[in-house]
């Protein structure tokens, strides 16, 4: 067996890291106001990191002198496109490259999560079909204006799509490639109010009882019991998914939401709300009293996958072979496991149930999501003071 290598104490802005196949010597640097880490072809010894922390000593004063030209040291370097080329043949690609970089900067160091790191590089590459070789130069707000008019997504589908593209544009304007921001030129509040899609209330579509009953026929034992347990707490897929048998309080009836499972990690609650108590339901203690003698020995998760007996790992495996497949056996219109979530908060409303105590077993911030998103299931005298305050 062979020896592990010998730690190498670097200094700062200089550091080691291990790839696949080799350890590579990478130099740290603050270039126009943007944090560079580059890689050498320097080996990983002592020796090495000596030559690194002169290579970037002499970096550090030509910045200070005005006189540090990127490509002289980095011709091919993660930065180059971005500070290799004249201001006039900046892409908007390669501000996006630069984003895809601090991004990962931010995984590593901790402050995002995964689930968010996934969510802006998929963004970024749906950036890239409509702006990767458009000139910094050429994004003009008109043009952003139209291409946002066009999007067809949601409010929140749409906002998201353009937190690295506002974020990119920001850092062009830091860096001297553009005289303004886009992005201050146009009205993004009433673009997203003229041509957004409606998002959440649109496509919700809560289950009656007749097709309640038609899933629950159609389901396995297991398949049933994770469902009526679903049906009647109204769980986040991903709050279902990471349900843990500690989390049962029997003696008080509440499930403890703690965990959400996002892009298989583990995570807190989306918000601070989303750390609550959900009350159990008669048929929701049923459901976990059959789940027992499935998972209860373990002491690890509550609902595990119905045909391996394995703790799910992703909501759309829970998709693909549980709810897509049960619905078809059903004969049930299509439509997400989000609405099982909103059949749980119609039900309860419908049956007279105050709106605040709704939102709270949600896990929602406050109430007005509620009465925006179920408002015509809520019962009149919840809406008469809202009406008066509207009002006056």
């Amino acid at each position: 067996m062979g020896r592990e290598p010998t730690p190498i104490k670097c200094p700062r802005g200089v550091t080691i890291r291990q790839f696949i196949h080799a350890r590579v010597v990478i130099i740290a640097f603050v270039y126009k106001g943007i944090q560079c880490r580059e890689r050498t072809t320097l080996p990983a010894t002592d020796a090495g990191v000596k030559i690194a922390a002169n290579l970037r000593g002499e970096i550090l004063r030509k910045i200070n002198a005005g006189t540090f030209v990127y490509t002289d040291y980095f011709p091919n370097g993660a930065k180059t496109a971005l500070f290799g080329k004249p201001a006039a043949k900046v892409t908007v690609g390669d501000l996006l490259d630069n984003q895809a970089v601090a991004y990962q900067a931010a995984l590593e160091n901790g402050s995002i999560k995964r689930s968010t790191y996934n969510g802006y590089i998929k963004d970024i590459h749906r950036l890239r079909v409509d702006w990767q070789n458009v000139l910094v130069s050429d994004a003009t707000p008109t043009k952003l204006k139209n291409w946002i008019s066009l999007l067809g997504r949601s409010r929140k589908g749409i906002t998201n799509l353009l937190t690295p593209l506002h974020s990119a544009f920001e850092d062009a304007l830091n860096d001297g490639l553009i005289e303004f921001d886009p992005f201050e030129r146009i009205s993004l509040k009433k673009l997203l109010r003229d041509h957004a899609k409606p998002s959440i209330t649109a496509e919700m579509q809560p289950f009656d009882s007749m097709e309640r009953a038609a899933i629950f026929s159609k389901a396995t034992d297991a398949e049933r019991d994770l469902l009526e347990f679903w049906f009647a707490t109204g769980l986040r897929p991903g709050e279902l998914m990471a349900l843990e048998w500690q989390h049962i309080d029997f003696i008080h009836k509440v499930a403890r939401v703690t965990l959400n499972l996002v892009d298989r990690e583990e995570t807190d609650p989306k918000t601070a709300a989303g750390l609550r108590d959900v009350d159990l339901s008669p048929a929701a203690l049923k459901a976990l009293s059959n789940q027992k003698a499935r998972s209860f020995l373990a002491g690890g998760k509550v609902w595990l996958h119905t045909k391996t007996g394995r703790p799910w790992e992703h909501h759309q495996q829970l998709r693909r072979s549980l709810w897509e497949p049960l619905l078809k056996r059903a004969g049930v219109l299509y439509r997400k496991p989000y609405n099982i979530r909103h059949t749980f908060a119609s039900a309860l409303l419908t049956a007279g149930q105050n709106p605040w105590y709704v939102g709270q077993q949600l896990g929602h911030n406050d109430v007005e999501c509620v009465y925006r998103v179920y408002g015509k299931f809520i019962r009149q005298d919840y809406l008469k003071p809202r009406l008066v305050a509207a009002q006056t």
